[in-house]
């Protein structure tokens, strides 16, 4: 099924590809028309592929026929096609995490399941990942087949704002189609609406310099419709404060409510000195002044802060020693010889 134009390799003359296991995984919410169309594509990009791959179809409790096609589809061409189904629709950053889980694969790709994104970028983008020894490999839809105002100039504020907060500079957050090396996505758990934030949440894990970006092929949508609109980017704003907050105390939460409720305190404090300064030195009366209700309000918000900050150390203590949750994570080395590690004299 060729709806779409076939492209050339976009794989380097002669370039063989490292050893590893492929997981492609795609969630889905009523995208009937889509899975068959979406499957054929895949294959036909995947059908040289030198390694072993798999696809991960996620249903996220879609009200069409999408499980029925996906069943369909899985058992037409086999063991390699699974097939995962949410009971209700959970939103896409559960159903990509629940395909992450179900994943078996080395390195793993995402992608949408509206044809939009192109599996013939996957080969080329998996081989930088492996011969570049990174992290993860980001698209970037340079150019974008969907209106201007509606999408992509929101989608290009939020882009800047996310890079800037976080400190992954990538130009296109929201395409789906990433490649990622599976020892470092699984260290990370997606909640909620984050999955815009995948590079940054795997900046709290690998190093920036880890993450790149590759222009991918942008496809204008053939069937369905968009589960997008402009109320997202009120959500993406929620999202971003919570992300700035992690990335940056969530090992020290007593530091950023701690920081605020000395700030408030002290300026509190400074107008009751000066209240208190005019009562005992001037005689004037302070009783009614607004000042006075304000220092008193500070310095009582202050020592809350405080007392939030103290109790958010003691859950951080609980949560990071109770689930056995490292402050760090170690990138695994393989074996390098068969020596113990030990120095010993020669005998």
């Amino acid at each position: 099924m060729n709806l779409l134009p076939i492209p050339a390799s976009g794989l380097p003359d002669g370039a063989v590809m490292p050893e590893h296991k492929l997981s492609i995984v795609i969630p889905m919410y009523n995208e009937a028309d889509n899975v068959e169309p979406l499957l054929a594509r895949i294959h036909q990009a995947m059908e040289g592929y030198s390694q072993p791959w798999e696809v991960v179809l996620v249903d996220d409790g879609s009200t069409d026929a999408t499980p029925a096609e996906i069943r369909r589809l899985a058992a037409e061409y086999g063991p390699h096609v699974h097939a995962v189904e949410l009971v209700r629709n959970y939103k896409q950053t559960a159903a990509m995490q629940a395909g992450l889980d179900a994943a078996r694969g080395d390195v793993i790709a995402t992608l949408d399941g509206d044809l939009q994104n192109d599996p013939f970028d996957i080969p080329r983008m998996v081989y930088r990942l492996l011969n570049e020894d990174l992290d993860l490999v980001a698209g970037w839809r340079k150019d974008r087949q969907e209106g201007f105002l509606m999408r992509r100039l929101p989608s290009r504020i939020a882009n800047r704002l996310i890079a800037r907060v976080t400190g992954v500079r990538l130009k296109d957050y929201g395409c789906s189609l990433k490649i990622f090396r599976g020892s470092v996505i699984r260290s990370v758990r997606l909640y909620g609406e984050m999955h815009r934030f995948i590079p940054a949440w795997l900046a709290t894990v690998t190093t920036p310099r880890r993450i790149a970006q590759e222009v991918v092929t942008h496809h204008p949508r053939i069937h369905g419709q968009s589960k997008y609109g402009i109320s997202r980017t009120f959500r993406v704003v929620l999202d971003l404060v919570f992300m700035y907050f992690f990335m940056r105390y969530r090992t020290r939460p007593g530091h950023f409510f701690g920081g605020i409720g000395i700030v408030l305190g002290a300026v509190g404090s400074l107008v009751l000195a000066y209240l208190l300064c005019l009562k005992l030195l001037l005689g004037q009366d302070i009783g009614t002044r607004p000042m006075l209700f304000t220092g008193f309000f500070l310095l009582i918000a202050g020592v809350q802060m405080v007392t939030s900050g103290v109790l958010a150390e003691l859950l951080a203590r609980v949560y990071h020693e109770a689930n056995g949750v490292s402050a760090y994570v170690v990138r695994p080395r393989p074996d390098e010889s068969d020596s113990d590690g030990w120095y010993r004299l020669a005998s």
